[in-house]
């Protein structure tokens, strides 16, 4: 491609960042099919930042494009759930354990204070929880960790989202959050690294319950689902 048909660096960016968070927020659900003459249109950009958004967006898992059908946009598996899970479970306890001592205080309270507002948008609760984790995270000093976690949690947001968690255990994910958070203000780390753990196997559980009795599975698929149960 010569550079006459290229977009320019910032509207091809500014594109890609535009979709890639509509596909998170499944503004555009999983399973669904665009076009590309639809998104042009849609987001008010030419046919050629939106066609390299597109490739990008492909690379990364969250489209396909199918010839002469459209962009499909890829759909969550039980395995893509396993998989999300095994990784949080596994790797979420350790960067909250380098990151408990440099947790600035004041933003730890700020986030008590955000738990305990009321419940008004299903949508920013959604974003607050991701925040909180991903707050936690990107103070651990490691970039390796901090990136990876950073894709998890996009998948993560599908998840949630896409399960459409209803207001009940919205709530009862407030309530885990508040109890991580005020374990870390008063110093309290390998409690807080323990309410971590119980948090995310009680989010895997609920994501669990929703994908097993929503899609139909292969007998190779339901077995991958009983051990994992098993570990719960």
């Amino acid at each position: 491609m010569n550079k006459k048909t290229q977009a320019q660096p910032g509207l091809k960016n500014h594109a890609y960042q535009l979709l890639k968070d509509k596909l998170v927020d499944c503004v555009y659900p999983p399973g669904c099919i665009l076009n590309e003459a639809q998104l042009a249109n849609e987001l008010q950009f030419s046919r050629t930042p939106i066609r390299e958004a597109i490739s990008k967006l492909e690379m990364e898992g969250f489209i396909k494009v199918l010839p002469k059908k459209g962009i499909y946009v890829t759909d969550i598996s039980l395995n893509d759930v396993v998989q999300v899970f095994q990784t949080r479970v596994e790797i979420e306890p350790i960067a909250l354990r380098l990151a408990a001592s440099h947790l600035p205080l004041e933003e730890l309270i700020n986030f008590c204070k955000k738990f305990n507002d009321p419940i008004t948008d299903i949508q920013n609760s959604f974003r607050l929880d991701t925040a909180m984790h991903l707050f936690i995270i990107e103070h651990c000093g490691n970039h390796f960790i901090i990136d990876m976690m950073r894709r998890v949690f996009e998948e993560n947001t599908r998840i949630i989202i896409s399960s459409k968690q209803n207001q009940s255990q919205v709530h009862d994910a407030k309530e885990e959050h508040l109890e991580i958070l005020n374990k870390l203000i008063d110093g309290k780390y390998a409690d807080a690294e323990q309410c971590m753990i119980s948090h995310i196997k009680s989010c895997r559980t609920s994501a669990f319950d929703y994908f097993y009795n929503n899609q139909l599975y292969s007998a190779a698929v339901e077995n991958t689902y009983k051990k994992e149960l098993e570990k719960l």
